[in-house]
């Protein structure tokens, strides 16, 4: 039985492989480019015909209203607070205040201003020396007025956000460095593509399964290289996306999910109530599984194509039986992933229901709660369904390389080809 690992890169002490073994590979990646070519240009005409206009979208129009005209954003330094009892009658008391503040930046710079503080902010600390972020309405009767907007937290960002690329470039090296250039190209096209198409008023389906094959055609080949193992796993991904994107359609529907259950969603319907917002949570859906697809698809190619190196003799039968050994392991463990990390992301919502007095049958199909258990249940499905075809996929184009392999290896093949086969 193979041992359970989630190395995702080739063995650095194993010996380079044999030039038997490159046109076997190569025959591989050759036959799944046929089935990869039609999808990838499918995602780019996507792309293309999804591409959000330049004009802003129905929701930004409106949300632009809920501020006053001008309005912008500065830092300024806490110079003094003084402390104050708030709270209406037949509430509790608590603790406000009013802070002194200088301006940092902005047409005000280095003016001082008074600002109230809210007891949620105080509660949360604030000292002579912070840093806080003020809102400024120019066109304010009697001159500019500032309002506390949130803490500053720019310097702790940048620090943790350079500790991690750190972190990975010294563990990973380049395969690291490389998967966080994947990660600000997946970070771009969230940013460019699908929010604006959501708020566009596109299809979220589309929208969403667009944008993740198109994330996913990158991230994959720029953290793992162009190798038939990655093809495999693209493969696998790209068949769990579409299988998230069905079995939330089905569910959604026959669940009736309106999608408007948290403070966001609400929002936005003030803003824009013809949005899909079932829609949004197929959408969630999708991108929530990218990450555990990739993760469970590039573990199961790894194995099998170990598998065929260590015996290429090995039939595809043999070759899927003892990947899926690997396989089921994998699923043991991420299916564990997934529940807890919702479970922990509506940690709030949990305690809430905690409290309620309701039969449990009554909040668990409550249109809250069964939201998130239809995301949990839908992305489970999926995972686990794209560990076999993943199995398969790599099993049979494993196989059918080494048959049409046969002897030699081929010569004259492109230094694109060669690539694909380290």
């Amino acid at each position: 039985m193979p041992p359970h690992t989630h190395s995702h890169g080739p063995d650095p002490d194993a010996p380079p492989p044999s030039p038997e073994t490159l046109t076997r590979r190569r025959r591989a990646v050759r036959l799944m480019l046929l089935l990869l070519v039609p999808v990838g240009l499918a995602t780019v005409v996507g792309l293309v015909v999804l591409w959000p206009g330049s004009e802003p979208t129905r929701a930004e129009q409106v949300a632009a209203t809920f501020l006053p005209a001008g309005t912008s954003y500065a830092d300024a330094r806490v110079v003094s607070v003084q402390t104050l009892p708030c709270g209406g009658e037949g509430t509790a008391q608590a603790t406000c205040a009013t802070a002194v503040v200088e301006v940092l930046e902005g047409e005000g710079a280095g003016d001082y201003q008074q600002v109230d503080l809210s007891a949620e902010v105080v509660a949360n600390g604030v000292a002579d020396g912070d840093t806080i972020v003020l809102t400024r309405d120019p066109g304010a009767e009697g001159g500019p007025d500032y309002q506390f907007s949130d803490f500053e937290r720019t310097t702790p960002m940048v620090v943790l956000a350079v500790a991690f690329a750190v972190v990975v470039g010294a563990v990973a090296r380049l395969r690291g460095l490389a998967a966080l250039v994947g990660l600000a190209f997946a970070f771009v096209v969230l940013l460019q593509f699908v929010l604006p198409a959501l708020l566009a008023g596109s299809s979220p389906t589309l929208v969403s399964l667009v944008g993740s094959a198109a994330i996913m055609f990158v991230v994959l080949y720029l953290a793992h290289g162009l190798s038939a193992r990655t093809t495999t796993a693209l493969v696998g991904t790209l068949f769990g996306l579409s299988l998230v994107t069905v079995l939330g359609s089905v569910a959604v529907g026959v669940a009736k999910l309106t999608g408007l259950t948290s403070e966001e969603t609400v929002q936005l319907g003030t803003y824009d109530p013809t949005l899909d917002f079932s829609g949004l949570v197929i959408a969630g859906v999708v991108v929530a599984g990218l990450g555990v697809l990739n993760d469970v698809t590039i573990t199961q190619a790894s194995a099998i194509w170990q598998l065929h190196e260590v015996d290429p003799a090995m039939g595809w039968r043999e070759l899927y039986r003892r990947g899926m050994t690997v396989g089921r392991d994998h699923i043991a463990s991420t299916v564990y992933t997934i529940v807890f990390a919702y479970a922990g992301a509506a940690l709030p919502l949990l305690l809430l229901f905690e409290v309620y007095t309701r039969p449990a049958g009554i909040t668990l199909t409550s249109t809250v709660v069964s939201e998130e258990v239809i995301r949990i249940l839908v992305g489970a499905i999926a995972l686990v369904l794209a560990v076999p075809v993943t199995t398969a996929v790599g099993a049979f184009f494993a196989t059918a390389a080494g048959t049409a392999a046969g002897g030699a290896p081929e010569r004259g093949l492109s230094s694109l080809r060669a690539r694909f086969a380290r």
